[in-house]
């Protein structure tokens, strides 16, 4: 078995075998993945979503072949939980929670059931704002991937996955796709706006909202004012982040 299927609610990916090791990222419930290594306690691991890699626990996941694996990914239609909190049961008496954006369309495969709301289409822009305020006042979280802990890629690529597209998992990697903008007033609700910090370095990233506000994870996820010098927070009265870069997706 060199592939494998997230069956539990959040799973932290590691930079290391080891459970003190730094969180890269998180599978959620349906996510798959390939296994690169193998240890006693430990795989190494590919999502198969965005190819982030890292070390995953043995015990919270379930090997599946590589036939089985070229079904999922070719499947299509992705379809997500929509709600904060949703359930699946195990056709006995057990439920496992699973959070918003979980890849629920993969329940069949588990022998799961779920009954709850879905949301996973690929229509343009119209739905990516209203996605991205469900994880309002979500805390921060290095790695995270949902409503109860995210960072800022994470943000911006669980609110497009869940609405068909696909961003990769790093801001800096987020910035090399799609097509550049020169000015704010070219970008519409949705774009992607880039920051960077004192060396140059792509580090942040948001979603522009209307009337030049942006949406993104400062502390929380949260609305602040977006112009041509970065983003001003009106609490602490002060730029925050530097404005680097543009970037239409869809």
């Amino acid at each position: 078995m060199h592939h494998g299927i997230c069956n539990l609610s959040i799973v932290p990916i590691r930079i290391l075998a080891e459970d003190a090791s730094e969180m890269v990222t998180q599978l959620l419930y349906g996510d798959h993945f390939k296994i690169l290594e193998k240890r006693k306690y430990w795989s190494k691991i590919r999502d198969d979503f965005d190819g982030c890699e890292g070390w995953v626990r043995n015990n919270q996941f379930i090997p599946i072949s590589r036939e089985d694996s070229k079904t999922l990914k070719s499947s299509g239609g992705a379809r997500f939980s929509a709600d904060l909190v949703s359930y699946v049961s195990d056709g006995n008496t057990a439920l496992i929670p699973v959070v918003l954006g979980s890849a629920v369309n993969n329940s069949k495969f588990l022998s799961h059931k779920f009954e709850g709301a879905l949301v996973g289409s690929e229509d343009g822009k119209s739905n990516l704002i209203i996605t991205a305020l469900h994880y309002l006042n979500a805390p921060y979280l290095w790695g995270g991937k949902t409503p109860f802990g995210i960072d800022s890629p994470g943000f911006t690529q669980m609110v497009y996955k869940i609405n068909g597209h696909k961003l990769l998992r790093r801001a800096e990697e987020q910035a090399t796709q799609g097509e550049a903008l020169s000015f704010i007033e070219e970008s519409e609700p949705g774009d992607l706006v880039f920051f960077d910090n004192k060396e140059g370095q792509i580090n942040h990233v948001g979603l522009i909202m209307q009337d030049n506000f942006i949406i993104h994870v400062h502390g929380k996820v949260r609305i602040d004012r977006l112009d041509h010098t970065g983003i001003f927070n009106t609490e602490q009265r002060k730029y925050t982040h530097k404005l680097r870069v543009i970037k239409k997706i869809v």
